[in-house]
């Protein structure tokens, strides 16, 4: 392997590694291309030839989800971790074998003394529901009720109104409920 300015990488992405395409250091990630342009040899035009990498897919494929644990799983480790606290490195090979973090065991922790398996159930996250009480129910339907009402009983005065006008204009006087009915 030749060096080109002092730089290892200089001739790797000059693709001048060969035909097996450019050499990985011990360490290095080893992942396909995602961007859909040709990978490997046939990417390369040739020694000494520049070779362009196209940008990554912009698309994202999945959504992240957040890991939910059952309480079962939680005492699981918790018992896993406790009996592996007697040897050297036991908590953290449990640790590394699951994924999880040291704080996931002090919080379940914390969370078993305070009620073992209901308090190690997950909490649904977000707002809390508005707790609905009946007579505040209720209320709120009768103050519907009191608008409702009210609004008709404009529009019936409206309408009242309107026909006093009308019948001022064509000569006919108003007659008064009252006053017809004790003449008779």
């Amino acid at each position: 392997m030749v060096k080109q300015n002092g730089s290892v990488a200089a001739e790797q992405v000059m693709g001048g590694a060969g035909p097996a395409g450019p050499e990985r250091r011990e360490g290095e990630r080893s992942e396909p291309d995602r961007s859909g342009g040709p990978a490997g040899p046939e990417a390369t035009a040739g020694p000494g030839a520049t070779r362009l990498v196209a940008p990554p897919d912009p698309e994202v494929l999945e959504r992240a989800t957040r890991r939910q644990f059952t309480a079962a799983y939680k005492l699981r480790i918790l018992k896993e971790a406790d009996a592996a606290a007697g040897k050297k490195g036991g908590v953290a090979a449990v640790l590394r074998r699951e994924g999880l973090y040291a704080s996931h065991l002090s919080t379940w922790r914390e969370q078993r003394e305070a009620g073992a398996l209901g308090a190690l159930a997950p909490k649904k996250r977000g707002r809390k529901a508005a707790e609905t009480k009946p007579l505040v129910k209720r209320l709120a339907q009768l103050e519907a009720e009191n608008r409702r009402l009210t609004k008709r009983l404009e529009h019936a005065e409206l309408i009242i109104e309107a026909q006093k006008k009308l019948a001022a204009l064509l000569g006919d006087p108003p007659r008064d409920p009252e006053s017809s009915g004790s003449n008779g």
